[in-house]
């Protein structure tokens, strides 16, 4: 976020609207800090940034609907043999875990998915969901 000014503009605008992101976002940004040149520096970063929003878990709700996404997405651009659906991986159709774990969050809550990430418009010709890009 910090080298594109766009995001960065628009983060300030927002003005006082809460803004909030999913335990797999969190993970995925530590993952990225222990990855980096300057790790303490982008731990520092990271807290701060955390600590002024919400995080949103993975609760009972979120797994259905993760679990219904994904079939729902498998349907549409996997195997159409049903018997080879249950073992078809989501990477293998462009879409990863992760981000799919991303919008049930956002699906489960009612809260809008903040990326410019091509995973979110493949998985919205499945299931409509409020997606904007910054950048």
């Amino acid at each position: 976020m910090e080298g594109v000014p766009s995001v960065a503009n628009h983060l300030r605008s927002l003005g006082q609207v809460q803004l909030a992101t999913s335990v797999i976002v969190a993970g995925e940004l530590r993952f990225m800090a222990q990855n980096s040149q300057q790790k303490a520096a982008n731990f520092i970063k990271i807290n701060v940034f955390l600590r002024r929003i919400n995080l949103y878990g993975i609760d009972k709700e979120t797994t259905e609907f993760y679990g219904d996404f994904k079939s729902e997405i498998i349907k549409q651009f996997g195997p159409k043999e049903k018997s080879q659906r249950k073992t078809t991986k989501l990477n293998t159709i462009g879409i990863s875990e992760n981000d799919l774990w991303i919008a049930a969050t956002a699906l489960r809550h009612s809260l809008i998915v903040v990326s410019c990430d091509s995973d979110f418009e493949r998985m919205r010709q499945v299931r409509e969901f409020p997606l904007e890009s910054w950048v």
